[in-house]
């Protein structure tokens, strides 16, 4: 098995190109220079949003432009850091680019409190008088519904300028993750010594057919993630502090209700999507691992047993290309503007999928306005990387036509929607798959990459969500977040979802350490929220065909310019009923049946 090699050893074709943002370093550094002497010109509309609708559209406009190419600088910041987090260099340009956008964003701060601070009424009358402001009312009525708990201008800017200081914990869990944890190389079933690592157990390992090779690289991940358990629960309390504190100082009645208030969601919306699909896909599930264990022959299931393929002698390699140019060919139904995306995204190299040290983990779709998106992956040439890539493409297809067709402050619609683009492109590839054979073991094989995709969604995802809803209500109580408990609360929701067909190990209670999700607000259970809406589209496509697509067009082409319930209302599902939610599981239930009944 390959070594894991330095970024400086892989092929150039297998990475991103970043000189579409900038064409070097000093150009970056020249922007970023720039970008603080322009924001410095927008000080001139201080204290002056009184002075009539005009003035506000104008500074609006301005404040646009200057956000498009701080998008730019921060982008190619992180992204450099995100491609080798080994490099002094790269970790240089993004705390330069922090310090550098956390001044800006506390100088600016005053735009906000400005337009707060106008007299009832006011707004109304301008965007009556002032027909340029139009584009901007969406974005100004929910700027409004926070003004109860926005604090003072001065308090505000002061909060601002600690950007930097409020995202480290989210960094250090990264450096320690990417940069400073090691593995101990283990064994293969055949003997062959096997390198692991993030990327490689969670790529390769993880879904491995070899049992010995499973079980040992989770035990090698293991014992390095229980060596860095308090320093990484450390990092995660101080996330959590810092976000029931900031709930508290703004006047919410809970850190739930300030952290859903941006997403546009109810209390209600979250909690269905937590507690049905726990409650309902539980027996589905464990049906599922109880298939697992019987075709596979272990006398017991552990959680790194979970993704072993349930057809090891059907597993067929897919290399790069090959997942290009089926993802290409499935994708074709959505048009030839979307599938003018996707061929740019696998021909001009906006794809990073070399594996290297200091890689960012999992994958990810970067996409800043005005400019193509970028994917972040590491290649394991199987069939599990073929339906991730078509998910990142699913970002950039839906937040590149947002930004084509709305201005930059509709662009980006909420969280909660966010994961409904990308997720439905996975069920569209796994539909094309189907749609290739009559083969049994084909179809047996699809069914099971399918599921795969609810796994992630519904369970590893959910469960993340779980975690963060036991871990805020007893921050709110001030009981401490420690790494003990943190593993106490994820071996119970393991338990309680997966009850006896599960043997549940140490290592599977370290599992909170391996998500960066839960530095990003309630970010796990939208993943959910997204599958739960594209089981419903992708329902609608195979009844109506072109009908239902040209909907979901619509739908990517308003970017946020409508709340995330309005968006899927246009494309034909209400997640405001939980209904929708009961039959994704139902759906996935009928999968997990189907299965087993191609296993007799």
């Amino acid at each position: 098995m390959a070594k894991l090699l330095n970024r400086s050893e892989v092929t150039e074709a297998s990475t991103w190109n970043l000189n579409d943002l900038f064409t070097s370093k000093e150009a970056w550094e020249k922007e970023l220079q720039a970008v603080q002497e322009d924001a410095a010109k927008l000080l001139r509309f201080q204290g002056r949003l009184g002075d009539g609708s005009h003035v506000l559209l104008e500074l609006l406009e301005e404040q646009g432009s200057l956000q498009e190419r701080i998008g730019k600088a921060a982008s190619y910041a992180n992204l450099r850091q995100s491609e080798d987090s080994t490099n002094p260099e790269n970790l240089m340009v993004s705390a330069r680019a922090g310090d550098v956008l956390s001044g800006i964003a506390s100088s600016l701060s005053f735009i906000h409190s400005e337009i707060l601070s106008l007299p009832d009424g006011t707004m109304e009358s301008y965007l009556e008088e002032e027909e340029g402001l139009a584009d901007y009312k969406r974005f100004l009525g929910l700027l409004l519904q926070n003004k109860a708990h926005r604090l003072s201008p001065e308090t505000e800017s002061v909060l601002a300028s600690l950007g930097e200081v409020f995202g480290s914990p989210y960094r250090i869990y990264q450096r320690g993750k990417l940069s400073d944890m090691t593995f101990d190389e283990v064994v293969d079933g055949e003997g062959n010594p096997a390198p692991v690592s993030f990327s490689q157990y969670e790529n390769s390992h993880e879904i491995s057919p070899d049992t010995e090779l499973r079980r040992a690289s989770f035990a090698s991940f293991g014992r390095t993630l229980h060596k860095y358990r308090n320093i990484i629960a450390e990092a995660y309390a101080t996330e959590v502090k810092k976000q029931v504190v900031m709930s508290r100082l703004r006047g919410y009645e809970s850190v739930t209700e300030m952290l859903l208030q941006p997403q546009q969601v109810t209390t209600g919306m979250y909690s269905n999507i937590l507690d049905i699909i726990q409650q309902e896909l539980a027996p589905h599930m464990r049906k599922l691992a109880a298939l697992k264990k019987r075709e596979l022959g272990l006398e017991e299931l552990y959680f790194c047993d979970l993704k072993a393929p349930l057809d090891p002698d059907f597993n067929p390699e897919v290399t790069y290309e090959e997942a290009c140019s089926t993802i290409e060919k499935a994708l074709a139904v959505m048009g030839p503007e979307y599938s003018e995306i996707v061929q740019h995204a696998f021909q001009d190299r906006w794809v990073d999928y070399a594996e290297n040290i200091g890689k960012s983990t999992g994958a990810f779709c970067s996409t800043t306005y005005g400019m193509h998106s970028y994917i972040l992956i590491s290649w394991a040439n199987n069939m599990r990387g073929a339906f991730t890539l078509a998910h990142e493409v699913g970002h950039a297809g839906h937040l590149m036509l947002g930004a084509r067709y709305q201005k930059i402050v509709n662009s980006r619609p909420s969280t909660y929607f966010i994961e409904a683009p990308s997720t439905l492109n996975e069920l569209i590839l796994a539909d094309y798959l189907l749609a290739q054979s009559e083969d049994p073991r084909m179809r047996r094989w699809v069914i099971l990459q399918l599921l795969n995709t609810y796994y992630h969604n519904f369970v590893t995802h959910l469960l993340e969500g779980e975690l963060q809803r036991r871990v805020y209500s007893l921050a709110e109580k001030d009981v401490p977040i420690t790494a003990q408990k943190l593993s106490e609360l994820k071996g119970e929701i393991l338990s309680s979802f997966w009850g006896d067909e599960l043997v549940l190990d140490e290592a599977a209670k370290l599992t909170w350490m391996r998500q960066p999700h839960y530095y990003m607000g309630l970010y796990p259970y939208t993943y959910a929220a997204g599958l739960t809406a594209s089981t419903a589209v992708a329902q609608s496509i195979r009844k109506e065909g072109q009908p239902a697509i040209d909907r979901w067009l619509t739908v990517l082409k308003a970017g946020g310019s409508l709340s995330p319930l309005d968006l899927m209302k246009q494309a034909g599902v209400d997640m405001s009923d939980p209904q929708p939610i009961r039959e994704a599981v139902a759906y996935v239930g009928s999968l997990v049946d189907e299965l087993v009944s191609l296993y007799e």
